[in-house]
């Protein structure tokens, strides 16, 4: 072994980003997960080739009629571009003669841009997650297990699967966060510039972004704030930030704006408005308000204790982050103090915009995809304080604390098990409301112990699509998906399993590896 092998296996970091990208590549189902990702797929492969963004068989549920009476997907182009590396190399490999004969489900190019995006964003979202916690003095020790519980104890693991904006736009958030507090301790203009337009790439990809933009400067006031900075300091601090930052999200506005004309003619409407325009043409009798129908408390409250998405039974680290915060605030750090009030904010920000949504829960999606970000943000801190402060905790909090991190882990690893719209399909005719995570592992341990029938959990298939049935009734990992489906030769299938395995080895390697290293 040599002696640079023998660095790397001992650099925590080196080991951290290896388990994030091991993490992505077991968990891969090698579908996109959802058809919005679908939807945002097709709009990567006409950037750089003749397809339309929308085929005519998808409107109308799909699509929206722009300039020339053309077809055009209603969300922004942000995680269209992140996919096109990705695009271009699953095109050509699903081109490769040994492919010839496939079926194609799942696809050659979906299997590609899945595992290569999704192990590209878990890889960066460690790296940048790591630096932010450095960045708040916590230890490497607590930065390292901080972040690990990030990738597998939040709704972050399952947007790892299910390759929904939401990872990428967590992943931009936190970049823009740590380089722009960079700039706040060294005065870096290139650190300001980095973390500005890591925020206004978030633009391109959901205008609601525009929250974690402005809640990016609230972060670095609220840290002079704590330190006590006032007056004409300040005045100058912030007149210094909105040089640089203002100029580059001014640009990021525009990219998205021309895009917005390119495809509707407008450069001030958003899709929003003409979806609601069109639906409204079909179906005369939708609210004139529609899209934004829902009671305020319907959705505020929803998002909160609503047992199909409520945020604190989808990301249980939400309770011990806030406890954590209140019975730690007078120790807290400046800096710790402003990022906690900060994603607090952020996340009810995100709660209070969606709530008059009329599908302010995210639709088809684990919980509320909405927020669940924000909430990811949120929970980033639960393992760094717990362990930084154990001595100044009593013993229940502890204790409590690490229970809530094992809950945690278990329900993320549960949401992996199957497609996410099982339990949406099984409400039919279940009802609501209905406790998705206890269907959950009612659905593990039926399909494990063939009762789904036997417990009333499968609904008449002819209720669902047969792709749909066909996907929805296997476990949601690679290896199974294609011994489901069938259309793979069995050599393949076999090899899958023994590489699936290999990965999950691996990991478990890398893990005890990283907690040897970080131990000493």
């Amino acid at each position: 072994m040599s002696s640079r092998f023998r660095r790397w296996l001992g650099d925590p970091l080196v080991l951290l980003c290896l388990a994030a990208g091991l993490l992505a590549f077991v968990v891969q189902s090698g579908e996109l997960g959802t058809a919005d990702t679908m939807h945002r797929l097709q709009t990567t492969h006409w950037v750089w080739t003749s397809e339309p963004q929308v085929f005519p068989n998808d409107y109308p549920e799909f699509g929206l009629r722009g300039r020339g009476g053309r077809l055009y997907g209603w969300y922004g182009i942000g995680q269209s571009l992140l996919m096109l590396p990705a695009d271009f190399v699953g095109t050509w490999i699903a081109h490769w003669s040994v492919f010839a004969g496939y079926e194609d489900d799942p696809p050659v190019r979906a299997i590609v841009v899945s595992y290569l995006t999704n192990i590209l964003v878990s890889v960066l979202t460690a790296l940048v997650a790591f630096r932010l916690l450095r960045q708040l003095s916590f230890s490497v020790k607590e930065a390292v297990l901080g972040v690990l519980a990030l990738l597998f104890c939040t709704t972050h693991l399952h947007y790892t699967q299910n390759m929904a904006e939401n990872n990428y736009i967590m992943l931009l958030t936190l970049a823009g966060f740590s380089f722009q507090y960079e700039w706040l301790r060294t005065d870096s203009r290139r650190a300001l510039l980095v973390g500005s337009a890591a925020l206004g790439l978030n633009l391109l990809t959901r205008l609601t972004t525009g929250l974690d933009l402005i809640f990016g400067g609230v972060f670095l006031l609220l840290v002079l704030w704590f330190e006590r900075v006032r007056g004409r300091k300040l005045w100058q601090r912030g007149v210094a930030y909105c040089t640089v930052a203002a100029p580059v999200y001014a640009f990021f506005l525009l990219v998205d704006r021309v895009y917005q004309f390119y495809r509707f003619g407008s450069f001030t409407n958003t899709y929003v408005s003409l979806f609601a325009e069109e639906r409204r043409m079909q179906d005369p009798t939708l609210a004139a308000n529609y899209p934004w129908t829902s009671p305020f408390q319907t959705g505020f409250l929803g998002a909160l204790f609503k047992p199909e998405k409520s945020i604190f039974l989808f990301d249980p680290l939400l309770v011990l982050v806030i406890l954590l915060l209140v019975v730690l605030w007078k120790r807290l750090s400046p800096e710790v103090r402003a990022y906690g009030v900060t994603s607090l904010l952020l996340l009810l920000s995100y709660i209070s915009f969606y709530a008059r949504y009329t599908y302010w829960e995210g639709d088809f999606a684990w919980g509320d995809r909405y927020v669940s970000t924000s909430a990811e943000l949120v929970a980033l801190l639960a393992v760094p304080l717990l362990l930084r402060y154990r001595e100044n905790l009593s013993v229940w909090i502890w204790r409590g604390g690490i229970a809530l991190i094992a809950v945690s882990l278990i329900i993320q690893i549960a949401s992996l098990a199957f497609w996410l719209p099982l339990e949406i399909y099984q409400m039919e005719t279940l009802g609501h409301p209905t406790f998705v995570i206890a269907l959950r592992f009612k659905n593990i341990a039926a399909f494990a112990l063939g009762k789904m029938d036997a417990w009333g959990l499968d609904t008449d298939a002819m209720h669902w699509d047969e792709w749909d049935y066909v996907h929805i009734t296997t476990w949601n990992f690679l290896p199974f998906l294609l011994r489901r489906v069938g259309a793979a030769p069995g050599w393949v299938v076999k090899t899958a399993f023994v590489v699936w395995g290999a990965g999950i080895a691996t990991l478990a390697l890398v893990l005890g590896r990283l907690r040897n290293v970080v131990e000493r």
